[in-house]
């Protein structure tokens, strides 16, 4: 156990509902937030969308998709109450991939008030883009 950590935010039993514990080690703001992420179909125990009240034990890997991308936790300790963030990635190993970084990739613009491009200007954009505009895709 965690030191510094009082007793009673760790579960007794040797399973807690999936939107305690993601509430408790701090990937949603509220509880209500995390049943909401489970009824979407955003979360996943072991590979298997669950509802808010699935089981999570220790060793279970949960997947949450947050913004297109999934964070994946392998459980290491069960809470039931919200710690700090300290204490909280004591309890879970993130096995996440690191997320693309939005500044790596080059976004063409057009200055404002130039109205839409004409053919020839689409035609580089696509070059640009790597797409061959000759190809009609329906």
């Amino acid at each position: 156990m965690p030191v510094g950590v009082p007793d009673q935010v760790f579960a007794r039993t040797p399973h807690v509902r999936v939107d305690t514990w993601l509430w408790a080690i701090r990937q949603a703001k509220s509880r209500s937030q995390a049943t909401a992420a489970a009824r979407a179909g955003h979360v996943k125990v072991n590979g298997s969308t669950v509802k808010a009240a699935a089981p999570v034990r220790v060793g279970d890997e949960v997947r949450l998709r947050v913004e297109g991308f999934d964070k994946v936790f392998r459980v290491k300790q069960l809470l039931v109450k919200r710690v700090g963030a300290p204490q909280a990635r004591l309890c879970y190993e993130d096995l996440s991939v690191e997320r693309p970084r939005m500044g790596m990739y080059a976004v063409p613009t057009r200055a404002r008030g130039t109205g839409r491009p004409s053919k020839k200007e689409r035609r580089e954009l696509d070059r640009l883009r790597g797409w061959d505009s000759h190809i009609h895709n329906s």
